[in-house]
């Protein structure tokens, strides 16, 4: 990056592009406005989840159809789709082959409470992908960070668990949890959280391994729960030798390593820890899986395992669900990890988030602008600031709230969109160049118009 004087933003131009595309966005969308308006009447905040109204055009567009990597709307709007169900979806939009698998599955028996064929061949999978010896099956990856901390804390005695400041790892109690300079604080937001969430945790900054030394040199934590690279605050990579770091003080703490790979799944097929060649103790997984169809996994290495056939575990509620590891996720998954996010698949994603990224770094530097790029396999995200952050703490801080809502815009009203909560953009297999360059088509306008002289 250049550098050359940075560029200041106008704030006052920056508003008024705001509201001229907020407008443009309304009177682009009757349909989804009367949708949303109508579902007012029977759903709490007009959305089947409260996140779903987080668009920046006041009201999210309501979806029609998608395939592949594009969807409609009700306005008959088609999008190049970066959001991809923020991964849920980046096998594409409907693969052919988890739609055959799960038609036929649908013929046969959707859930029984009994185990099938497919969900041995997933575990075994899994077992290759990841490298960890047992696995169990939830119906998302929040299930599977919430009984990984449980499974960790009934083997190793201990009732803390330890995450990074403004991680996420789905709705679990106890990630909820920041830093307030040297004191805890529960995140702006948490709804209702069932005690406070400093007695449950203890939180460090990414990348800090002094701080990690420390908080688990008290001896009360179970296990520590990391992403291999924050994806939810911006992407925020790990700094050389930090990984083995992090293995090691937790080996000699006594404390579980267990590694969320639901996001990070974009690394490769084997995700970051096939990758870079982690060495977790327990890792969880989920949204991409299966292709849509709601499933999250946990695994464990062989010695975990040791642990928790000693413990004699015979839960009566707090592991597990009526529908975890149900017959269509099971062959939802079969067929997406089969056919669909293979290594041919993969050799095709990453390299478009390079272009994605080379893309957005060229309008950047062009226009000496104070942003940045970051690229994690299959997934791109641009930030605000001039340097990557190198922890949570500073990322969240560098957050600009006007820009995001212009970014969003500016796409949304050109036919791109990317994921409502930051910049994060995800390829698919059915990506292709055009897709990306159409977004740095729409990026570069965007910045073009925001810079042009009053």
């Amino acid at each position: 990056m250049t550098t050359e004087a940075r560029v200041e933003i106008d704030r006052a131009r920056l508003k008024a592009l705001i509201a001229s595309e907020r407008h443009r966005f309304v009177a682009a969308h009757p349909r989804s406005q009367a949708a949303f308006e109508r579902a007012r009447g029977s759903m709490l905040g007009g959305v089947p989840m409260n996140w779903m109204d987080r668009w920046a055009g006041g009201f999210p567009v309501v979806l029609d159809h998608a395939e592949g990597a594009s969807l409609t709307d009700l306005d008959g709007h088609t999008y190049v789709d970066f959001c991809l169900g923020d991964t849920g979806a980046m096998a594409g939009h409907s693969p052919q082959p988890t739609v055959r698998a799960v038609v036929d599955r649908m013929r046969h028996g959707i859930t029984a409470m009994l185990p099938t064929e497919d969900a041995i061949w997933v575990a075994e999978e899994l077992q290759t992908r990841f490298g960890l010896a047992r696995w169990q099956f939830t119906l998302s990856a929040t299930d599977a960070n919430r009984f990984a901390i449980r499974l960790a804390r009934e083997i190793t005695h201990r009732p803390k668990v330890l995450v990074f400041n403004y991680c996420y790892h789905g709705t679990v109690d106890e990630t909820f949890v920041v830093l307030d300079g040297e004191k805890l604080k529960p995140r702006a937001h948490n709804v209702g959280p069932p005690v406070d969430p400093s007695i449950t945790t203890r939180v460090v900054e990414w990348n800090d391994v002094d701080a990690l030394e420390r908080e688990l040199g008290w001896g009360d934590v179970a296990c520590v729960l990391a992403e291999p690279a924050l994806t939810n605050i911006g992407i925020v990579l790990p700094l050389p030798g930090y990984h083995e770091a992090l293995r090691d003080v937790t080996r000699r703490a006594g404390t579980l390593l267990v590694i969320d790979e639901t996001h990070t799944m974009s690394a490769g097929p084997k995700g970051y820890t096939g990758a870079h060649g982690l060495r977790p103790d327990m890792l969880t997984v989920g949204k991409a899986l299966a292709g849509g169809i709601p499933i999250g996994a946990f695994g464990m290495t062989d010695e975990v395992k040791r642990l928790v056939v000693r413990a004699r575990i015979d839960d009566t509620g707090g592991i597990g669900g009526t529908l975890a590891g149900n017959a269509l996720s099971m062959a939802a998954a079969r067929a997406t990890l089969e056919h669909v996010l293979t290594e041919d698949a993969y050799a095709h994603m990453i390299p478009l988030a390079g272009r994605f990224g080379a893309g957005v770094e060229e309008v950047i530097s062009e226009r000496r602008l104070p942003w940045h790029v970051v690229v994690l396999g299959a997934r791109a995200e641009y930030a605000f600031c001039a340097q990557p952050p190198r922890d949570g703490g500073a990322a969240h801080a560098a957050i600009d709230h006007e820009l995001d809502t212009y970014t969003h815009l500016n796409a949304l009203n050109s036919g791109v969109l990317l994921t409502p909560f930051h910049n994060m953009a995800l390829m698919s297999p059915r990506t292709t160049d055009m897709d990306v360059d159409r977004h740095t088509e729409v990026f570069r306008d965007g910045v073009e118009r925001l810079l042009e002289a009053g």
